[in-house]
Parts: C-alpha cells; sequence; structure tokens
C-alpha cells in the first residue's frame, strides 16, 4: 500500500489490558459517515486508494464499527480486518447500505441541542467498590463529555481500602465529589447519590464503563422525546470483544444494538412488544440511565432488597424503570446516548454475573407476584398474549445456552445457571427484606420545586 494514500485512522472504544488470545475476537470502536466521506473525498482527488488503519488491532481478525451521522448511531457493520486494516471501498458500501432517517419529532417537547444557556443541570453519580483502574477510565470519559451543566458524584461502596478515597481526592476537579456509603448494596449506593444529587436530572452509569462524548446532551435530549417523560435510557454496547465469555454476553443482551428512539408509556403498550410491560429487557440497563431527581424520590427511591451486593445480585434498574412507568411517567429509550460496557472477560467472572442477572430477574419477579395488582396484570397477559408467552420463554432459554462456536470455551452448565438462579430469585428477594433492606427508603422525602425543569408537575404522580 502507498504510504502516500489517504489513510482513515479508526480507534478501539475501549483500551484492552491484554491482546487476544482468541481467534474469533472482534475489535470494537466507531466510524462517522462524515469522516468516511471525507476520506473519499481525497481519494478521488488523489487517485490512490484510502488506507483504513485499526489502532491496536493486532491478533483480531474482524471489527465490529458503529456507525455515526449527525450525532445518531445507524446500526454496526461488521467486516475482517487483514494486518491491521480493513478495506475502504467495502467499509463505504456497507455503511451506505444502512437505513438512514430522521428520528420522528412529532412529540417532541424540547430543543433538539441543549444550549449553554439553557441547560438542564444533571448530576452523574457512579457507584464503585474498590475497583480503582476502572473508575478511572469512566471516570476520565465522563469529565470530557461535551455537556455545559453537570456534576458527578462518586458513591464509595463499603470500601474495603482508601484508594477510591485517594485517587478521587487527588483529582482535585471541583466538578467530582466523593461520597462514602458503608452499608453495602448498590440499591443503598444509588439511593446515596439520589439523596445528594444538586442537578434535576440524574444520570447513573457503572465504573466498567467508557461514555460518549455526546452522552449527556443525548440522554437530556431524550426527555424532550414526548411529555410527562421521567427516565431517558440509552445504548450499551460491547466495549471490547476480546474473549468467549464477553462474545456470548454481547450475544445475550437486549440492550446493546438497538439504534431506534421509543417512548414506552404504560397506557399505549406497544404492538411489537406483546407482553408489555413485563418485558423488562427493552427498557434498558443500569449502565446509561438518567432520570428525574424528584420523580424518583417521591417513588422511593431504589429497593435496597435489590442490586449487587444484596442477597438478590441484580433488578435494581428494570424495577425502577417499571416503577416510573406504572406511575404515569412515560421512559424513553434514546440510542444516540451511548456508554461502551466491558464484559467479563473470563468464565468465573460470567458465571458470576450471569447468577446475578438471574437472582436479580427471579426475585423481581417474585417482588410482582407479591402486588396483587400486578400478579392479576401479569397472569392476565400471560393469559391473553400465550402464544407470545410460549415463544418468549423458549427464546429466553435458547438464550441463555451458549452458541456451537462457544459451547466448548465458556463453562460447563453456563446456560443452565441463569435460569436456575431466576428459581432461587424469590428466596433471595425475601431474605434481603428480611435483612431489613427497605422497598422505598426515601418514601417520606418531600419533593421541592424543580429549579429549570417548570414544565413537568410532580402533581401528576
Amino acid at each position: 500500500m502507498d504510504p502516500a494514500a489517504p489513510a482513515l485512522t479508526l480507534r478501539p472504544a475501549m483500551d484492552s489490558p491484554e491482546r487476544p488470545a482468541w481467534d474469533g475476537a472482534v475489535w470494537t470502536g466507531e466510524v462517522w459517515v462524515d469522516a468516511i466521506e471525507d476520506a473519499a473525498r481525497l481519494n478521488r482527488a488523489a487517485g490512490i486508494p484510502v488506507r483504513c488503519r485499526l489502532a491496536d488491532a493486532e491478533g483480531y481478525g474482524r471489527a465490529r464499527l458503529l456507525v455515526r451521522a449527525c450525532g445518531r448511531p445507524l446500526g454496526f457493520v461488521e467486516i475482517e480486518v487483514s494486518e491491521g486494516s480493513v478495506n475502504f471501498g467495502e467499509l463505504r458500501r456497507r455503511v451506505a447500505g444502512l437505513r438512514v432517517t430522521e428520528p420522528d419529532r412529532s412529540l417532541r417537547t424540547g430543543p433538539a441541542r441543549v444550549a449553554d444557556g439553557d441547560a438542564v443541570p444533571v448530576t452523574v453519580v457512579i457507584c464503585t467498590r474498590d475497583r480503582v483502574s476502572m473508575l478511572g477510565a469512566a471516570l476520565r470519559s465522563v469529565l470530557a463529555v461535551d455537556y455545559p451543566a453537570f456534576d458527578v458524584l462518586v458513591v464509595d461502596n463499603a470500601p474495603r481500602t482508601d484508594a477510591t478515597r485517594q485517587y478521587v481526592l487527588g483529582l482535585a476537579d471541583p466538578r467530582v465529589r466523593l461520597i462514602r456509603e458503608p452499608l453495602p448494596g448498590l440499591s443503598r449506593a444509588r439511593n446515596t447519590g439520589l439523596s445528594a444529587a444538586t442537578g434535576d436530572i440524574v444520570a447513573y452509569t457503572d465504573d466498567d464503563v467508557v461514555v460518549d462524548r455526546h452522552w449527556l446532551s443525548a440522554l437530556v435530549d431524550g426527555f424532550g422525546r414526548a411529555l410527562s417523560v421521567s427516565c431517558v435510557s440509552g445504548m450499551v454496547p460491547a466495549g471490547e470483544i476480546r474473549t468467549p465469555a464477553q462474545a456470548y454476553f454481547d450475544r445475550r443482551v437486549g440492550w446493546s444494538d438497538s439504534t431506534d428512539a421509543r417512548v414506552f408509556d404504560w397506557t399505549a403498550p406497544p404492538d411489537d412488544v406483546p407482553l408489555f410491560p413485563f418485558t423488562v429487557r427493552c427498557y434498558g440497563t443500569g449502565a446509561n440511565f438518567a432520570v428525574e431527581r424528584d420523580v424518583v424520590r417521591r417513588l422511593g427511591g431504589f429497593d435496597e432488597a435489590l442490586g449487587a451486593g444484596s442477597p438478590t445480585g441484580g433488578g435494581e434498574d428494570i424495577d425502577m424503570f417499571f416503577r416510573i412507568l406504572r406511575s404515569g411517567r412515560r421512559l424513553v429509550h434514546e440510542p444516540a446516548a451511548i456508554v461502551w460496557h466491558r464484559h467479563r472477560a473470563d468464565g468465573e467472572g460470567l458465571l458470576v454475573q450471569s447468577r446475578g442477572y438471574g437472582l436479580g430477574l427471579g426475585a423481581w419477579l417474585a417482588k410482582i407476584a407479591g402486588d396483587p395488582e400486578m400478579a392479576t396484570l401479569a397472569a392476565t397477559t400471560a393469559a391473553r398474549r400465550g402464544g407470545a408467552f410460549v415463544r418468549h420463554l423458549r427464546a429466553s432459554s435458547n438464550e441463555t445456552a451458549p452458541p456451537t462456536d462457544l459451547a466448548g470455551l465458556l463453562p460447563a452448565g453456563l446456560g443452565s445457571t441463569t435460569l436456575r438462579s431466576i428459581v432461587k430469585g424469590p428466596w433471595a428477594y425475601r431474605s434481603a427484606r428480611r435483612e431489613g433492606r427497605s422497598p422505598a427508603p426515601l418514601r417520606q422525602w418531600t419533593a421541592r420545586p424543580p429549579s429549570t425543569f417548570p414544565r413537568r408537575s410532580m402533581d401528576e404522580l
């Protein structure tokens, strides 16, 4: 290849700690349509083929690229990697095949972009426990976002060392505050952040992510997609697919590749979600969502009997999404709000994660079953949509089973681990409640008028 040829260099979504040792590893990153077209113009001017290089691509045979234009994700393309590069012509053809449409603005109630002088204040909450190396990458990415009015709360949850404290204080950044939550549990940490938040919107993310530069702007933009929106979730694609464990998890989750914006409303069940409102996987995940502070406080905060660090191991995010919808507020999935997630890289970590997801789901289902009104609605929905319910169970069972190309590389019994954990979820939830973990610890809080969100009234709850 001519060294003078026009070049387009793409960087990985996340820096990987090791080179891949698995021949199925997939390099992950993004490419902007404008950058492709700029390179194509240089190609036409120079008459020399464009080189499309991938940084840090040693050991990868394929690349997965999120294609973006005008601040929006258009979809993913996968393409072969050869000597650290991808064929530019093939990439351009694949990108041209993606559907490019303008999002529906018919229900929009707010500005498409947030102007500096009219920015809703946002508090970002990152809950962490003794993972300073990961926290550093997440925090650096948050501090680099383009949003003009935000602060950051790092909630140090039941730490065993003072490493997190020393790191955060060493930043000496006035935008960052450190709060210690001595009792273990992600829900407790989330509630601690919520109680201390000063922003009208509270955005949650994890310590094992890298957020996109436009993350907060897109989340805030999501609140303007419809009236009475109190929660906005975003896309959470895999930041690296370096190991079989990461590839398996990437294929399982439902919040990693949807590029369509959605508005969910309890009173308007979508035709393509037949088990609504109980198909919780379509709402989003705890690594990437934002809520109206006062609404969630009025709802009582996160259920302390759910979430990592409790006997249930998870489920606090889907519980909050469901409760917000049930309260009469709307939930928006805004794919332009992108957070890259580092999935567990080894089999042991994957098993722990699968158990937590299963226990959390089973615990949340037990909570639903314990509410007579919701139990009746669930039974009615399952009966009315019997065929969809059976298909959903079969699909869920099939998704937990490792695909043929990965089965021999993953822990034995992985597929049944999640299902067994779901069955144990009700007992885990009962155990968590017996520990005195409150389902609505902030219930007594009294709302104060939001400073910059006058168009929403707490009286609607």
